[in-house]
């Protein structure tokens, strides 16, 4: 009798896979939408809001749900549950995987739901751990608490739709999952321009936009959820095989695949003390890092886990190996532009995007600072995203859990040493130090293993990205304008300088991996 598969089911024709490049592309689309949104969102609670006590207050509230988001539902659970539902998805039948399915639901919404009335009750508590240098200050430290308890749910909602993006991406369905983020974009921006003018304390309005778009966000993609024939019907059982898998395997990845989160919420409980301003610095700055990282190293991540997890449960270790090279060869493509990009325009970028309203020159030069310091760690950043599915694709947890510890506990030290004469940028330029550290644990922790194996030409590879990479500087030292200038510039002035800059230095660059030899034929991967 014939197994029955979800992927090949009876008179369906089977989907040919999607190469790497253009799943990549699919989800980097749909990404830079969202981050764009983003970037707008956030020049509009800098325009409403600026980096006083009450962003600060919401930017706290906000990142310890989204925090824990990261950490638990798209770092740990998406890095067990995905590589656990593709060896089901290989080797059971469907109705198998849907019984999978629906005890993950039932299981994952139980503890979230636990969590989440724990964390409502317990809002001071948190905020206080959080955020301590807050309790010094009892209006900001009100503010914090009352916006965390309508955000905090938000972790419950966006978890339940990681799960969702995780079968989706699971059957090679990217590009609704990466769209769905634009949706709490959209959200928060109503908020702040429709309902805060309607509330007694306006910056409440964006808490209120963050519960909105998370329930938004979960509701858009069960739709698709049921074209595959997977929609959950949640059953709790902490007794099926799969879903002690996913528990066993989610335990130690808290730590490991999201120690660069616990590093960078490590940079607010600090900011936390210093200076009024220090969290929205922190914050406008690491969005703007998160640009190139959410596009590139998040979306090579995503596409690469399922596909590593069924090489693994396919027992083909050298096309495991190539895919973890190709993915390492295509950060470093995008990666290292971006993060020249940022430290040689923190200043104009930041002013093009959030000087305006609220935010004066001041915070512009302080953001600026931080944002160079994220730079320096942005290419560690994305080789972590592509690097730690290597492990988790094979199922191994304790080995990123180990290079995490260790990651985390030099990133406090470096904090430490570099908070007094640094402040603010200091905690930024700890937390790229300690991602170094963690990315070239994992790739030799790879390397040891067989599980990245080098593949021809590097030597040549290298020398290619240098030449490209010395004509971006070059133009983009040349084309720039000084730092003073930014501040006289309308915005729209400041808008038609980046646009010019960012095209010429794209243009630059390509036109430059073109002529040394580089083609797209060379990234393309089954």
């Amino acid at each position: 009798m014939a197994t029955e598969h979800p992927s090949h089911e009876p008179g369906k024709k089977v989907p040919k896979a999607s190469g790497l490049l253009r799943s990549s592309g699919v989800v980097g689309v749909m990404t830079m939408l969202s981050r764009v949104l983003g970037l707008i969102r956030d020049m509009v609670i800098a325009r409403y809001f600026g980096a006083g006590a009450g962003a600060d207050a919401f930017f706290v509230a906000f990142k310890i749900p989204n925090f824990l988001r990261r950490l638990f539902a798209e770092g740990a659970f998406s890095q067990a549950f995905v590589p656990v539902l593709s060896s089901y998805r290989t080797t059971e039948s469907l109705s198998d995987v849907r019984r999978l399915v629906n005890a993950v639901a039932g299981t994952l919404g139980l503890v979230l739901l636990g969590i989440t009335l724990i964390a409502i009750l317990g809002a001071p508590a948190i905020t206080t751990v959080f955020a301590p240098g807050f309790t010094d200050d009892a209006e900001k430290f009100a503010m914090a608490t009352d916006m965390l308890r309508i955000t905090f749910p938000y972790l419950l909602l966006i978890s339940l739709t990681a799960f969702a993006g995780a079968i989706l991406n699971s059957y090679d369905r990217f590009a609704i999952p990466a769209f769905t983020p634009v949706l709490l974009n959209l959200a928060m921006i109503a908020a702040a321009i429709f309902l805060s003018p309607m509330m007694q304390e306006p910056i409440m309005a964006l808490a209120w936009g963050v519960l909105i778009a998370g329930a938004l966000q979960l509701f858009f993609q069960l739709p698709f959820l049921m074209r595959l024939g997977l929609l959950p019907r949640p059953r709790v059982d902490y007794q099926h095989e799969g879903v002690r898998r996913v528990l066993r395997l989610m335990m130690p990845a808290l730590f490991g695949v999201s120690v660069s989160q616990i590093n960078l919420l490590l940079d607010t409980v600090l900011a936390s003390f210093l200076q009024t301003g220090s969290v929205s610095w922190l914050y406008y700055s690491d969005r703007l890092s998160e640009l190139p990282l959410g596009v590139f190293g998040v979306a090579i991540g995503t596409v690469i886990l399922p596909n590593l997890s069924r090489k693994h449960a396919a027992e083909s270790p050298e096309h495991f190996a190539k895919t973890v090279d190709w993915a390492i060869r295509a950060i470093l493509l995008i990666g290292a532009p971006a993060a020249i990009a940022l430290a040689l325009l923190a200043e104009p970028l930041i002013a093009t995007l959030f000087h305006y309203g609220e935010v004066v020159e001041r915070d512009v030069i302080m953001s600026a600072q931080s944002l160079r310091a994220y730079s320096a760690g942005l290419l560690a950043f994305m080789l972590i995203k592509v690097l730690a599915p290597g492990f988790f694709a094979r199922q191994d947890t304790r080995t990123p859990v180990r290079i995490g510890i260790i990651a985390m506990v030099a990133n406090m030290a470096f904090n430490l040493a570099l908070i007094f004469p640094l402040a603010h940028a200091g905690l930024a330029l700890a937390t790229s130090l300690s991602a170094w550290l963690n990315a070239m644990l994992l790739w030799r922790g790879l390397k040891k293993e067989g599980a990245w194996r080098r593949q021809k030409h590097w030597l040549r590879f290298l020398l290619q990205l240098g030449v490209a990479n010395g004509a971006l500087v070059a133009i983009i030292i040349w084309l720039k304008s000084p730092v003073d200038a930014w501040f006289t510039m309308t915005g729209l002035q400041r808008t038609q300088e980046m646009t010019v800059l960012v095209a010429s230095g794209v243009a630059v660059y390509f036109v430059m991996l073109v002529a040394s030899g580089i083609r797209l034929r060379h990234f393309r991967l089954n």
